[in-house]
Parts: C-alpha cells; structure tokens; sequence
C-alpha cells in the first residue's frame, strides 16, 4: 500500500476504536518515511474530531469516544518517540487534572468529560472520585498540569471546590492553574462566588471552556470566569 492508504486505514482505526489497527498502521506509516506531525494532524486529530463530532451531534456514544482515545493512545506511542521534546509538548492541547471531588462518589459525569477532552487532543489525568482536595493539588504539581477539573453531582461536596481554590492560594500556585467546575448542584453563580476561572453546563461545555483557556492569551486566576451553559440553567 502507498503512504496515503496506510493513513487513511489509520484514521479510520481511530474512528473505529480498533487499538490494535491504530499501533499497526502508524508504525506501518512511521517505517514508510511519513511525518510524525502529518500523521497527528491527518490522521489522529481528524479522527478524533470526526468522534467527537458524532458524539455531539448523537450519532455517538460514550464507549465509541473512550475506544477512539485508547486507538488514539495505541498510534502515539509510536509517534511520539519520533519527535522532539519540544515539539511533542505542542502536540497536547495541555493537561487536565480531573476528579470528582470528597464526598462524591459518582464517576459517569466526570468520564464523559475526561473522554470528550481526550477526544479533543487534552492529556487527561484522572485521580478518580472521591478525592481530597490537597490531592489535586498533589496531581496538578507532579504532572505538570494547566487545569483542575472539579466535577461533583452531590451539593455537599461543594465547599470541597473552593478549599482547593483556598490551598492553591495558600500555597501560591493560584496563578500557576486554572481551576474549573462542574456537576448538577454547581452553577455560574457559585463559580463567580469561589473565584472559579469556568464553568461548563456539560461535557461539550467543558471541552469548549478548557480549549479557550488555553488559546495562549488567558493566564490563571481569570478576574472573571468563563461560563458556558448559563442560560440552560
């Protein structure tokens, strides 16, 4: 097969959530001679999106968008490798801590979110549910990330959102993390109230919210937050 054939059946092993396929084809396409970057841009990132766009548009579920991620993992662990330190950080759209926070058991919300962003092209840290809030701030310093993502379903786990806020000034890293919110009980108002930098209604929301964040020109603590979803409230 030449070159195009071999990124084209890897995208569509992407969109197919076919892991196996998806290391296959870029190696394939890597000893072929192509362009790490050319196979990111062509093939991953538009799979991806196509996904993506499926999953918003309801021609898509959740466990199509998680199997293209982990297709899409399975390529990059070939591609990677092949670029530079500094090229492959321009390769992520940046890095999300996210978790569901003390108190809070429920997980649903917060995996659709953490799929969509990984769909999106965010490195996406999952510390899981039922998490204290000194350990985003653990996860966030060791993994280098831009954003905190704090998803609860269960009001009482609320004050936990602006105790993480409270520590990260405490300890001054206010300005090294933006700091988001979302779940049932959580709105607008209670974002603006804790100094919150977003708030996302839903998942698409919170993908929207975190790609603006990072579009280089914002920089943490926002002197107002970015909200998306207010009006279906």
């Amino acid at each position: 097969m030449i070159l195009e054939e071999i990124i084209a059946k890897l995208s569509v092993a992407i969109v197919n959530g076919d892991e196996e396929a998806a290391g296959k084809f870029s190696a394939e396409a890597l000893d072929m001679g192509a362009d790490p970057r050319k196979l990111i841009q062509e093939a991953i990132q538009s799979a991806l999106d196509t996904v993506g766009n499926n999953f918003e548009n309801g021609k898509a579920y959740l466990p199509e968008l998680i199997m293209a991620g982990d297709a899409a993992h399975a390529a990059l662990k070939f591609i990677i490798p092949k670029i530079q330190d500094r090229e492959a950080k321009a390769i992520n759209k940046g890095t999300v801590v996210l978790g569901t926070p003390f108190g809070d058991n429920h997980d649903i919300g917060k995996n659709i979110v953490g799929a969509i962003l990984t769909a999106r092209g965010f490195r996406v840290i999952d510390i899981g549910i039922n998490v204290p809030p000194n350990k985003y701030i653990e996860a966030a310093v060791k993994e280098n990330a831009d954003i905190i993502a704090v998803s609860t379903l269960i009001t009482t786990s609320l004050p936990y959102q602006r105790e993480i806020i409270k520590i990260l000034q405490d300890r001054g890293l206010r300005d090294k993390y933006f700091v988001i919110l979302g779940g049932g009980p959580v709105t607008p108002g209670w974002t603006r109230e804790i100094n919150a930098d977003g708030y996302g209604w839903s998942a698409i929301d919170a993908a929207t919210l975190c790609l603006q964040l990072m579009d280089g020109n914002k920089k943490p603590p926002l002197p107002e937050p970015l909200i998306f979803g207010e009006l279906r409230r």
